[in-house]
């Protein structure tokens, strides 16, 4: 990862520190693969030695990826119980995604 250029971007309610070629997992975003997606919602820039950080959000900065694929993650297991009462409850879950690459990071101004 290039430390000298990165962002904190805010997507499906988490955030990502993302430098230009990172392959990331963000919550699934709905659109096709290979199409071009663009998050808006940057918390923070950094460009050699100068930094942006956003209130809530850094002005005329954007960060534009690929989708490279979607799909749904391992299956994780909920059980639920209760001693005594005779309850339990066993359900799983598959959370999906979409597999993204970060293309570049733009911004009118840092600093």
């Amino acid at each position: 990862m290039n430390e000298q250029h990165y962002a904190v971007i805010e997507t499906g309610g988490k955030q990502y520190k993302v430098s230009p070629g990172d392959t990331i997992r963000v919550e699934k975003l709905g659109v096709g693969e290979e199409q071009q997606v663009e998050f808006d919602r940057v918390l923070m820039v950094r460009s050699g030695d100068e930094v942006a950080i956003g209130d809530p959000t850094v002005d005329g900065a954007r960060v534009i990826a690929t989708v490279l694929r979607e799909g749904r993650g391992k299956k994780i297991t909920v059980f639920k119980y209760k001693p005594k009462v005779r309850y339990r409850r066993k359900l799983g879950h598959r959370q999906a995604f979409s597999e993204i690459r970060v293309d570049d990071i733009d911004v009118e101004d840092v600093g």
